[in-house]
């Protein structure tokens, strides 16, 4: 099987230990993904870390306000915030030395993390970054849903590069 660059690049995400959510949400209803994104790497075995500067806690864990307030770092971070808002995370990755981030894109495309600024910024600081697709579509024990998603994805071109 021939491996692509995209594949590498979520192989080696989804290999680190310590990762954040950056974006999980207090409103379950309006906002689940981030939340969802959480709870599936943190029952695959990461040790977790949310981040919104407006909850304190999140499932009985703390919630940092951003990435740089994490004792000991993390080792990547998903981004799970309106576009606007990870032009920011993306700097305080890079001010935290964080080298992996995977910016968040859902389907429908417009309900995007994705900012072609935030993309620029790391593809020029050295960090590597996935921009678009969701990690809940990759590892072990991907659900259904999330499989057909990728199959379509990949037979539309829609993936990441």
């Amino acid at each position: 099987m021939e491996t692509n660059s995209l594949e590498i690049k979520i192989k080696e995400f989804l290999d680190q230990k310590r990762i954040a959510v950056a974006g999980v949400s207090r409103n379950q209803n309006h906002h689940p993904v981030g939340n969802l994104i959480y709870r599936r790497l943190k029952n695959s075995g990461h040790d977790m870390f949310a981040v919104n500067p407006n909850m304190q806690n999140y499932e009985g864990d703390r919630c940092y306000s951003d990435i740089q307030s994490i004792p000991g770092g993390v080792d990547a971070v998903v981004i799970i915030t309106r576009p606007e808002i990870t032009e920011q995370i993306v700097k305080d990755c890079h001010e935290a030395g964080v080298r992996r981030v995977w910016i968040h894109e859902g389907m429908p495309r417009r309900a995007t993390s994705v900012s072609p600024k935030a993309v620029e910024y790391c593809v020029k600081n050295n960090i590597n970054v996935i921009a678009g697709a969701c990690p809940m579509m990759y590892g072990a024990n991907v659900d259904f849903g999330h499989r057909c998603m990728r199959w379509f994805l990949k037979l539309t071109t829609g993936l990441p590069t």
